[in-house]
């Protein structure tokens, strides 16, 4: 094994482009995160950096995707990265509908990091993370804010 070789752990989602295309693979995630204490998360690697980041496709062929294109990534079942964020459980959460680019609606639940008073639905659109959780019933999705069109909270 070379010296410079940096052990990486595989971690299964499916990424929608702003093509249309959908692609189900895996990201490569480091075993400790830069932003946090434990391992990287998707989340971790689509904030970090702008540009490309290697994307194995199920033929073991892996692609280096831009992240400007990617719309929507969902994570496995028993994901729940959103969970291990740090103040998830005080987090005030809101349930929006969210218009995509693709034309797509997505609907579920936003955590909002901010004190009582400024955690509106528009100081969840303000926050700097470009990939953002939406959780839903049974799955993590993790949506490119660049291909938000349209927040509306939810109220039944």
């Amino acid at each position: 094994m070379s010296e410079f070789r940096v052990e990486k752990r595989r971690e299964a989602a499916e990424i929608t482009l702003s093509t249309g295309a959908t692609i189900a693979g895996h990201f490569f995630l480091s075993g400790s995160s830069q932003l946090h204490a434990g391992p990287e998360r998707v989340g971790d690697l689509l904030n970090l950096e702008q540009g490309f980041f290697p994307f194995e496709a199920p033929n073991g062929e892996t692609s280096l995707i831009n992240r400007a294109h990617v719309i929507k990534v969902v994570l496995p079942e028993n994901v729940i990265e959103a969970q291990l964020d740090d103040g998830y459980d005080v987090a005030t959460r809101r349930r929006v509908s969210i218009l995509l680019s693709s034309g797509e609606q997505v609907t579920g639940q936003v955590a909002v990091y901010r004190p009582a008073g400024r955690d509106r639905l528009s100081d969840y659109a303000h926050i700097d993370d470009r990939f953002r959780y939406v959780e839903q019933a049974d799955r993590t999705l993790l949506i490119n804010s660049l291909h938000i069109v349209s927040l509306l909270e939810v109220t039944a």
